[in-house]
Order: C-alpha cells, then sequence, then structure tokens
C-alpha cells in the first residue's frame, strides 16, 4: 500500500528485509527513528518504467513508514545522454504516482564543486591519481574474474604531480580520454569494481544543468555516495546490480573526512521484471529511435507514461507492488499477475458501457422505421454511484459478428436462425432472414422483436439463455480503436543486463491493431484519460496524446479474461 502522511504509521501493515534491516539500525541507535531519510536518484537519460516504479514506492513508503523524508535527485553526471526533457517527465510520473518529494529536489550536479574538492582530498590522502592509459588499455591492465589487475605505469604519481594534473584537466587542459582520475585501491581485489575504479573523467560537452561550466564529470560511483552522503540518506536502496559496488560505496564515505561519524547504508532488493514486456531504457530507447513504437508513451511499453495512456492507474500499480513485496533474488514476475490488479482497481471505477468492434447489421422489420427510444441502463452494475445513463433504441442496431453463427455449434446460446436472445437493456429478438452478398458474406440479418419483453417491465413469460451487447446504428458514434497486445513474442522479459538478445529480434508484429469502433452516442461526452469498460470487450482509455474532440482514439488497456488468480482464491 502507498501510505499517506496523514495515515498512522505507528502499525504499518506488511513489512520485508529493509524494514527489518531499518529496524535493527533504530534499535542499536545508529539511526534515530523519524531520522530515516531515502532517496529515489534517477539518471534522466530516459522515461521512467514499471521497475522505477517499484523503486520509487519502496523508497518513498520506507521513509513515510518512519515517518522520515523522501528525495528525488537526479544523478545528472553524464551530460551525453541527458536531456531536460527526461527531466520534467521524470517529475511528472513521480507526482502521478503519487509519491511526493514535497521541497527536497535535487540534483547531482548541484555538487560538483563538493565532488572536486573530495577528489583533491583523496590525491592528497595518495588514494588518487591521474592516468594516462587509454581506455584499451585500462581495460587490459584490470584483469578478469579469474586474474589479478596490474599497477598502471602512473600510479605512483606524487601527490604534488597528481594535484597539479587534476587541475588542469578541470581547466581544459587535455582532450577527452587523454586523462581520467582513477582510485588508488587493490589491482589485486577479487572485486573488479575495487581495482583502481575511474572517479572523474574528461568531457567537453554542455550539461543540461551546469551548461560549459565543466569539463571533467564523476563517474556514476564515485557520485552517488557523496550525493547520499551530503543529502543526509540513511539507506540508500537500490537494485542487486550495486551489490558488487557497495565495497566501493563504503570505501569512499569511509575515506573523506565529511562523512565519518554517520554513513548511509546501502541495502539492495531484487529489480522487478515482467514476462512479455521490454524493461530496460537502453532498449526502449532502441524502439523509439528505429520508429517500433510511438515514443516513450507508447502504450504497448511498461514506461510509467505509457501506462498512464493506455490507462492503467497508480493505484493498480501501487496495489500489485505491495502484492509482490521485496525480495533478495531476481526472478521473473507473471505479466497476467500484473494485470490482475489493473483489472481489480477498474472494475468498480469505470462505467460500462456498450461498444462493437467487428460490427454486423441488424434489422428490426416490426419496430417502427422512424421510431427512437431512450432507455434506462445502469453506468456500472456493481456501484451504483456511477449512475445511470440514456441509450438510444431504434429499428437499426450493431451487433459483435461473433455473436452470430448461421449454423450453431452445441451449446451456442447467441443470435442464430430461428433462436431468441436478449438485447442487453431493451428487448427480445429473433433472427428470421440472413441477407448474404454476391460473395456469400452475410451483410444483414432481419429479426423481430418483441414489445412485451422490455427491459425493467417485469416480463416472465419466458427466458432466454444468450443476452448480447449492441448499439443503435443509426445514433452510434464511430471512433479509431487501437487494440494492443504483448510487445514480445515469448515470455521472457529484456531489461539492460549486457547478455541479453536484441529486443528487435523478439518484437511481436501484431502487438497493435487499429480498427473502426461503433459506440453508444454517451462515448461522444468522453474526454482525454477517461475509463470505460466496453461490455465483454475489455477496458479501454480514450487517448492522451491524438484524440481530438470530433475524433476520439480509444486505447485497449486490458481484454476482460485473466489467466492468474490470487493464491488464496
Amino acid at each position: 500500500m502507498l501510505y499517506k502522511r496523514s495515515d498512522s504509521v505507528s502499525e504499518p501493515t506488511g513489512t520485508n528485509f529493509i524494514n527489518n534491516i531499518i529496524d535493527e539500525d533504530i534499535r542499536n541507535n545508529i539511526y534515530q527513528n523519524n531520522k530515516v531519510l531515502t532517496r529515489f536518484p534517477p539518471e534522466p537519460n530516459g522515461y521512467l518504467h514499471i521497475g522505477h516504479a517499484k523503486s520509487i514506492l519502496l523508497n518513498y513508503n520506507t521513509s513515510l513508514r518512519y515517518n522520515g523524508k523522501f528525495n528525488l535527485r537526479f544523478d545528472d553526471t553524464n551530460p551525453v545522454k541527458e536531456d531536460e526533457e527526461y527531466v520534467q517527465s521524470i517529475k511528472e510520473d513521480i507526482k502521478w504516482l503519487g509519491a511526493d518529494w514535497e521541497d527536497r529536489l535535487f540534483f547531482a550536479s548541484n555538487y560538483f564543486d563538493k565532488m572536486f574538492l573530495y577528489a583533491l582530498e583523496l590525491i592528497k590522502k595518495d588514494l588518487a591519481y591521474v592516468d594516462d592509459l587509454s581506455p584499451d588499455e585500462i581495460r587490459q591492465y584490470r584483469g578478469t574474474l579469474f586474474s589479478p589487475g596490474k599497477n598502471s605505469p602512473y600510479r605512483n604519481r606524487s601527490i604534488e604531480e597528481n594535484l597539479e594534473l587534476f587541475t588542469r584537466m578541470k581547466d581544459g587542459k587535455f582532450i577527452d580520454g587523454s586523462k581520467v582520475l582513477r582510485a588508488k585501491i587493490d589491482m589485486s581485489s577479487p572485486n573488479i569494481n575495487m581495482r583502481d575504479p575511474i572517479i572523474y573523467r574528461i568531457l567537453h560537452t554542455h550539461h543540461h544543468n551546469t551548461g560549459d561550466t565543466w569539463c571533467i564529470y564523476p563517474m556514476y560511483d564515485y557520485a552517488h555516495p557523496i550525493e547520499d552522503g551530503i543529502e543526509g540518506i540513511t539507506h540508500s536502496i537500490c537494485t542487486l546490480e550495486f551489490e558488487d559496488h557497495r565495497p566501493f560505496y563504503n570505501w569512499l564515505l569511509e575515506n573523506l573526512d565529511d562523512f565519518k561519524i554517520q554513513r548511509p547504508k546501502q541495502i539492495e532488493f531484487a529489480k522487478l521484471q515482467l514476462s512479455r514486456t521490454i524493461i530496460g531504457k537502453r532498449f526502449i530507447k532502441t524502439l523509439v529511435d528505429k520508429g517500433i513504437v510511438d515514443g516513450w508513451d507508447d502504450p504497448r511499453l511498461m514506461t510509467i507514461s505509457g501506462m498512464r495512456r493506455r490507462g492503467i492507474t497508480p493505484e493498480a500499480i501501487q496495489n500489485f507492488c505491495d502484492e509482490i513485496g521485496v525480495a533478495r533474488s531476481n526472478s521473473i514476475v507473471d505479466i497476467a499477475m500484473f494485470e490482475h490488479f489493473v483489472r481489480d482497481d477498474l472494475k468498480l471505477k469505470t462505467p460500462r458501457l456498450m461498444a462493437i468492434l467487428d460490427p454486423i447489421k441488424i434489422v428490426i422489420t416490426n419496430y417502427p422505421e422512424d421510431k427512437i427510444e431512450w432507455l434506462d441502463m445502469h453506468n456500472n452494475q456493481d456501484n451504483e454511484s456511477l449512475g445511470i445513463r440514456k441509450i438510444p433504441f431504434g429499428r437499426e442496431i450493431y451487433i459483435e459478428k461473433e455473436d452470430f453463427m448461421e449454423v450453431p455449434i452445441k451449446k451456442y446460446f447467441r443470435l442464430f436462425p430461428g433462436n431468441e436472445v436478449r438485447l442487453m437493456g431493451a428487448y427480445f429478438i429473433k433472427c428470421n432472414e440472413v441477407i448474404k452478398n454476391a460473395n456469400g458474406e452475410i451483410i444483414q440479418l432481419n429479426c423481430t422483436y418483441d414489445p412485451e419483453t422490455k427491459s425493467g417491465s417485469g416480463f416472465t413469460g419466458r427466458k432466454v439463455k444468450g443476452t448480447l451487447h449492441w448499439v443503435c446504428a443509426q445514433n452510434c458514434i464511430e471512433s479509431e480503436i487501437r487494440l494492443y497486445d504483448y510487445l514480445l513474442n515469448d515470455n521472457n522479459d529484456i531489461d539492460d543486463d549486457e547478455d541479453n538478445p536484441d529486443p528487435l529480434n523478439n518484437i511481436n508484429p501484431d502487438s497493435l491493431k487499429v480498427i473502426k469502433g461503433y459506440l453508444e452516442p454517451e462515448l461522444a461526452n468522453a474526454n482525454s484519460g477517461d475509463k470505460f469498460q466496453f461490455v465483454r470487450n475489455g477496458y479501454f482509455v480514450v487517448d492522451s496524446k491524438d484524440s481530438t474532440k470530433n475524433n476520439l482514439v480509444f486505447n485497449l488497456t486490458l481484454n476482460l479474461k485473466s489467466s492468474w488468480k490470487p493464491s488464496n482464491s
């Protein structure tokens, strides 16, 4: 659940191993209660996705659980890939999720002055040096998982020379790639991340926040612990790929005087991985750049903006994250489980209206040609607070093609020649004639209706087994309908791990189908982002990007059928 600051946090529901660690820290007076401070530190190099949503909610809810604080901090240390567009989109997504950073918005780039001074401190302690090796040479000297590295020939430069060279790096005296600043730790360490990691590189490029002030930029592994230390973060909660980086995180803070008294504690948890999805900014960017998807907010993507455009609610995401909990080991979550929480959230929230997506025309031959009557229908029979609407009924209507079968199979209770069915909220009709074109295709059904069987009239003369949804052909509106399917062909997910295959080799070519739908006239009043259940077809949302008042576009959120059930069902 997503806690609110007005909620009581003295007895929160649910716990996880991170809570247990924090509770133990408080008991041991390492961090005082009500002083817990967490953060979400995105790099503004792309849009956020469902995995980020889990991290945001985990960090935010943890801060609320202990009546602490939550920081939003942009780790903008790589100007080559970062952009103000991403900064703004990240802010919008986090607000939409319901995580409130209040006035605690920070940028790593605002700490560049301090980071430079901390680098000088490391040099003066003989814990950092300027290296002239090329990138390829640094990789060769680093060694492998099975063999130790070897010292750079520049490792034993004097403190004075390193101070001079690093200052000249800052002053723009060297070209990109010619020098780096490295921490001096242990080239034989079994952890490759401790083999003299690079902490500064030269980049003569414009930064979205600091402009052209700097031509050297800190590496993420150097900047991140310093940012946490400056902000007073108590628990730096991150995903498992950073576990091997934790020794350097701790080494750095232990060797900087400002963080001797109280240091942040890094805690890792398993990232969220979903079947049939692409999670990972690197791969999503490939899809965007190649035009395979309609931007970062394409409804087929599990970006937060894509989910919002598809009609998924923040409450559904929050409930899903609460259910899957926090684990120490990676695993893939079935996408059907996520979809269950989306349906469960929309079930009582959305009006249920009628739309025909694959029409066949019915003419009710004994209904007056010039008559239109308006029938009352509940907007959601399971939630009466959504009210009642008027729907038109006339001589000509549309039903779904799949609701008619000329030669019915066994136990087929929908419409077929000679059979009687109920039109939802209206009358019984019986099929009397099937009209076909020259190609033998059915183009119209002639039916009759029984005026005594009007819904709500109390008619009890006979019963029928089939009930069909429909729209009035004379009064319906036409709209573009976008039917979305999974972006991937199989059950594997794709994240940012280098070993993953190219997502372009696994794309489902039928992940988007665009059709014309025929909708109740009530839907002409729909606004961008409005959500509905189209009876028997699924949940839909008015597209926020391409819809206009005169040209509505509806995106399929999910169909109605779920393949996942809660474990206690």
